[in-house]
């Protein structure tokens, strides 16, 4: 018995500790905020011992060696952005889940946030932009995400609004997004947007830091080079393939 609780702790912290993830520390009005890239749309973020998790997925992760959320933030139900076990490796008593009305059908708990809503999550404001596609289509002609299904979020943290698109194009939501510090921005083909569409965005809304995520095979360079002259934004490429 004591072999096997020796056993499964050293194979619980080498869990933990052998992800490695780049992280950026942000600093606020009210201390750092630190995001740290998980991989493709997964992200975690901390600040004043709050941890979110935003689109937990097991194919980037194992998430029983993370910490437990106060908050999980879903975007939409796509396996990739909505996965159940990754959010029950998460949830601890008190964990709040925000999310689509599908992505809620699909896991079965958590508090529906519709496009153009708010929420308030202890001094976290939440806002609800609509994500979909203009123009990319599946096969049979339906986009790839409809309007009205899925959800881009703004995160009020202190002095900062970050934006987290989730899977969408540039749509005129997000063009005419105002003030936001940090931005999220997808650029993964067919699904989402063409580093065109994510330079068309950018100069739209002017975030002062831009990460491009799940951005797949794209080739990173090119947003790069769109943005280059753009001085006053300050595009950050991470591991978000």
């Amino acid at each position: 018995m004591r072999f096997t609780f020796i056993l499964l702790f050293s194979f619980t912290c080498y869990s933990a500790i052998s992800q490695q993830f780049e992280k950026d520390v942000i600093n606020t009005n009210k201390g750092p905020l630190t995001i740290t890239f998980i991989g493709h749309g997964s992200l975690m973020m901390e600040f004043n011992n709050l941890v979110i998790h935003i689109d937990p997925s097991s194919k980037e992760a194992d998430y029983s060696g993370l910490p437990d959320a106060d908050l999980v933030l879903i975007t939409h139900h796509h396996g990739d952005h909505c996965d159940a076990v990754a959010v029950e490796h998460l949830r601890k008593q008190g964990t709040a889940t925000i999310l689509t009305a599908l992505a809620k059908e699909k896991l079965g708990l958590g508090e529906i946030i519709n496009n153009n809503e708010t929420k308030d999550f202890k001094f976290i404001k939440i806002e609800a932009i609509p994500a979909y596609n203009l123009i990319h289509k599946r096969d049979n002609g339906e986009l790839f995400h409809t309007q009205g299904c899925c959800n881009s979020y703004i995160l009020n943290i202190a002095d900062k609004r970050i934006f987290i698109g989730g899977d969408t194009e540039n749509t005129p939501e997000i063009k005419a997004l105002t003030n936001i510090d940090i931005a999220f921005l997808p650029m993964n083909l067919p699904y989402t947007m063409t580093p065109e569409m994510v330079a068309d965005a950018a100069k739209a809304f002017r975030p002062q830091i831009l990460y491009p995520y799940h951005y797949g095979k794209t080739d990173t360079s090119i947003i790069l080079e769109l943005l280059k002259d753009e001085k006053d934004i300050e595009v950050r490429i991470r591991k978000m393939l």
